[in-house]
């Protein structure tokens, strides 16, 4: 179309302007190369046999528009013919490449005009012939470029909306789902059934209970009543006609009173469910096994070393006599390990009771400065032979708990012995007590190595240690394991901070605190004020 409008406009302007002038020449040229360039180049289709048809487009046009007076010629609109034939070829997306050779042909055309290279105008009806003659070539190059566009989308978009045969959707729209989908009337007939799960009683007519065994019928008349007034509601039966399949029925509300229902296979599920609930208490008997063993053991274990401590605890203050300096320093040892080891199978044996749902609080009314005062006395002597220095901050006035107070001196020994442990020589610890309300505050902060992020999320359960090898065969990794499961016990909790090389802070909160209902404040009605010693 762009050849032929362009020679038929030529044969016009050669006749208007009387003999064969170069306006026909260029029209010609313009107008049949690009046609040849589009045979020559058909085989060759592709991106770069495009970007040479632009450019020859370019080319054709620029040559056309310096010979007839350049840019203020008639025919400088021919600059944008790659522009105007990018449609035609299948490539949308080439429009910013084909602008681009049409800004190159301008500047080309400036260029030529600016050297003096281009003829002047050409004037009257010869000048008006070839304006006409490019912009009616331009206007088609447009339209058929915009017509090759709208045949290219539509052709792309062709598979997508392409719709199944209608009578063939409307007479089985879910034949090939693999459960059942029932239409449901107001009375509990069923209207229409599809998908291929085979069960009793689904066809048309009959009552949609009829799918399940007889003790699970009411539970569905239930839930149909309940879906035609609110959600979705889903019921799990057994099939009526075979004990063995589970199945699963959602229902959901639709106009007039009908319900929709998608029945689904669930034997699968029900079997893996089974598995797991087998596992799982399997599991737990497993520890609870466990947990019975190491109470026992524990107990087995604490009858003898108890006899150990005493007879050396004899021997080193040498009751029935002296004993040489050697023997003595051997009780001393024998009398330390096993203090040791005792304090180790009193972890284990309160472990293995809290696992085993065992361990029982023994709660009373208590002044709880006492317990923690009493515990720090113990660990004064470590923390004087570890060099670190240990400070407490308690409330003045009694603060009156009910709570355990074996647990609460349990508590603080292991946070600060947990603490002297990670505190290189020179440090400190420091506890703090106080209340908030109804919960007890205890905090045990330290200027230890830290714990890393890693370490902090795995510390606290059951074994687990942080630290190199030294510091981690120095205890069984039960401290902060009973902290937490004492603070859950008296129904609180335990949160740790620490950052690596700078300290820990760890903070054990139970709302066990006595507090008057007339003042709001704690009461002190069941205690007797005691004096702190170091």
């Amino acid at each position: 179309m762009w050849a032929l409008v362009v020679v038929i406009g030529g044969l016009a302007v050669n006749a208007v302007s009387g003999g064969l002038t170069i306006n026909f020449a260029l029209a010609l040229a313009c107008g049949l190369l690009p046609g040849l360039f589009v045979l020559i180049m058909k085989p060759f289709d592709g991106d770069k046999a495009r970007l040479v048809l632009l450019g020859l487009w370019a080319i054709c046009g620029a040559a056309a528009a310096a010979a007839v007076g350049g840019m203020g010629g008639p025919m400088a609109s021919w600059c944008l013919a790659p522009l105007a034939m990018t449609g035609v070829l299948g490539r949308p997306k080439a429009v910013g490449v084909a602008a681009g050779f049409s800004v190159l042909a301008a500047i080309a055309v400036v260029f030529i005009q600016f050297m003096g290279l281009a003829p002047s105008a050409p004037e009257g009806l010869t000048g008006f012939a070839l304006g006409v003659l490019a912009v009616t070539a331009l206007s088609l190059g447009v339209g058929a470029s915009l017509m090759a566009m709208r045949h290219s989308a539509v052709s792309h978009l062709a598979p997508v909306v392409a719709l199944p045969d209608a009578s063939e959707f409307h007479s089985n729209p879910l034949g090939d789902y693999p459960g059942k989908v029932l239409i449901i009337e107001a009375d509990g007939a069923i209207r229409d059934a599809y998908g291929r799960l085979e069960m009793a009683a689904s066809a048309p007519g009959e009552t949609f209970t009829m799918i399940a065994r007889p003790e699970d019928r009411q539970a569905m008349a239930d839930a149909a009543g309940a879906a035609r007034e609110g959600p979705v509601q889903t019921v799990a039966f057994v099939s009526a006609t075979d004990p063995s399949r589970s199945l699963t029925l959602d229902l959901n509300a639709a106009e007039g009173g009908r319900l929709v229902g998608v029945v689904r296979d669930a034997t699968a599920d029900r079997l893996r469910e089974e598995g797991l609930e087998l596992a799982r208490a399997d599991a737990e008997n497993l520890a609870a096994g466990r947990a019975r063993f190491l109470a026992g053991m524990s107990h087995e274990l604490r009858t003898p070393l108890n006899a150990i401590m005493g007879f050396s605890d004899i021997m080193r203050n040498k009751m029935f006599g002296e004993l040489s300096e050697k023997y003595t320093e051997y009780a001393q040892l024998i009398h330390e390990s096993g203090a040791h080891l005792l304090d180790l199978i009193n972890d284990v044996l309160d472990m293995s009771k809290i696992e085993a749902h065992r361990y029982e609080l023994n709660k009373e009314f208590m002044d709880v400065r006492e317990p923690v005062s009493a515990a720090l006395r113990i660990l004064r002597v470590q923390a004087d032979d570890a060099g670190v220095k240990l400070r407490a901050t308690l409330p003045s006035q009694p603060l009156e708990v009910e709570a355990d107070r074996r647990a609460i001196k349990q508590v603080v020994i292991n946070l600060v012995s947990n603490a002297l442990k990670f505190t290189p020589r020179d440090g400190s610890v420091i506890v703090g007590l106080t209340n908030r309300g109804r919960d007890l505050e205890l905090t045990v902060a330290d200027t230890g190595v830290g714990i890393a992020p890693g370490d902090l999320d795995r510390i606290g359960k059951p074994y687990e240690q942080a630290g190199d090898a030294g510091r981690r065969g120095l205890g069984t990794g039960l401290g902060l394991s009973l902290v937490r499961s004492f603070a859950e016990l008296h129904g609180g909790q335990m949160v740790m901070e620490s950052r690596l090389g700078e300290g820990t802070a760890v903070t054990v909160t139970m709302p066990v605190v006595v507090v008057d209902e007339a003042t709001g404040h704690p009461s002190n009605a069941n205690v007797v004020a005691f004096k702190p010693q170091r």
